[in-house]
């Protein structure tokens, strides 16, 4: 090659879309979900063991930095279920608009934080 060009598009010179950046947010949720459903096991399996080990359980989980685990672990499950059924919607065609696609995207987000501080501050 002559030119010095990049053989592909590089992310840097693309426009950051919302909906992407909405996609993205889905799959890592996804994730978190999975890793966090872990202490959901752990916090069941100390109630079947027996009252020390679940003892120990509420000793760790009275820890800040647990709280704000679960905080965090909350806030992707309400992402999580309502871009979810926003992705249902999508799979009957419904709101497929580029206005309704942003406007859902932004409801998505209000409906999460109000779910979010409705469970922990109210």
């Amino acid at each position: 090659m002559i030119d010095n060009r990049p053989l592909s598009p590089h992310l840097s010179i693309h426009k950051k879309v919302l909906t992407a950046v909405f996609s993205i947010f889905h799959r890592l949720t996804g994730i978190f979900l999975t890793l966090g459903s872990f202490l959901l096991v752990f916090w069941f399996l100390a109630v079947l063991i027996g009252e020390n080990f679940y003892n120990y359980f509420q000793i760790i989980s009275s820890n800040f930095i647990f709280k704000v685990i679960l905080f965090f672990w909350t806030l992707a499950f309400f992402y999580h279920l309502f871009n979810g059924i926003r992705y249902l919607f999508w799979s009957f065609s419904w709101g497929m608009e580029l206005k309704t696609v942003y406007r859902s995207g932004y409801i998505v987000s209000l409906l999460t934080i109000i779910a979010t501080i409705i469970v922990w501050f109210l």
